[in-house]
């Protein structure tokens, strides 16, 4: 399994405890494909690496396992599921719906914060100006949280981020998906713009391009994953 370094640096900062940390690094293993469908992750194994207790790393598993993402196995650990295209049409298509409707309220509503937000559009445009996939996804997950909780429901907030979480974002640092990280910065800054100005129409426009732009590289990684998977079987 690939962990990045600052996983076990001592100086580990941030408001999140560490079982969020643990918890968003596997899931990022997981749905890049670092950790691919097959792979078993035992919780001993997965603590040793990361030189922490198996506490926060069996809390994670367990969750992960709960979002469908790994399955567990009698006296072994947690199996990485393996995802289809199916699966991955199904999740942009309610996560296209849920989005677009959760912005149109923010649009009728009003934007807050916007100064967080274009700040955290900054921070995606760093992250893919220093070719920081991990970064890049983190600071993603965080402003699209930051836009639909001002919907104000925080059943839809929960479900939508689901959504995100259990999507495979294979392909994420393939040449596309390279290109597609650059194009969403513009993307990002603009849909800032157009929610402090209550343009529902091109709004809603620009988050479902956003997010089935996507589609097309995730798909074609997947296919790539498991013609793969079926060369060596």
């Amino acid at each position: 399994m690939n962990f990045s370094g600052e996983l076990t640096h001592p100086q580990w900062e941030g408001d999140q405890s560490l079982r969020e940390k643990v918890l968003q690094q596997i899931r990022f293993d997981v749905v890049s494909g670092k950790s691919p469908p097959g792979m078993v992750l035992s919780v001993p194994g997965v603590a040793r690496q990361l030189g922490i207790s198996t506490t926060p790393v069996r809390e994670a598993l367990l969750e992960l396992s709960s979002a469908g993402l790994i399955e567990p196995l009698r006296n072994r650990g947690f199996r990485v599921v393996e995802s289809s295209l199916q699966d991955l049409k199904d999740l942009f298509t309610l996560r296209e719906q849920l989005e677009t409707y959760a912005l149109i309220t923010v649009a009728k509503t009003g934007l807050k914060d916007k100064e967080v937000l274009e700040g955290l559009a900054d921070a995606i445009a760093q992250a893919v100006q220093e070719g920081n996939v991990h970064d890049y996804l983190s600071a993603d997950r965080a402003f699209h949280h930051a836009l639909v909780v001002q919907a104000g429901n925080r059943l839809l907030t929960d479900t939508i981020m689901k959504l995100r979480d259990n999507m495979r974002l294979y392909g994420i640092d393939s040449k596309e998906g390279l290109v597609r990280q650059h194009a969403s910065v513009k993307e990002h800054h603009l849909l800032v713009k157009l929610l402090s100005q209550g343009r529902q129409a091109e709004v809603s426009k620009l988050i479902c391009v956003h997010i089935r732009d996507w589609e097309p590289v995730f798909s074609a990684a997947i296919v790539k994953s498991a013609t793969r998977a079926a060369s060596v079987a």
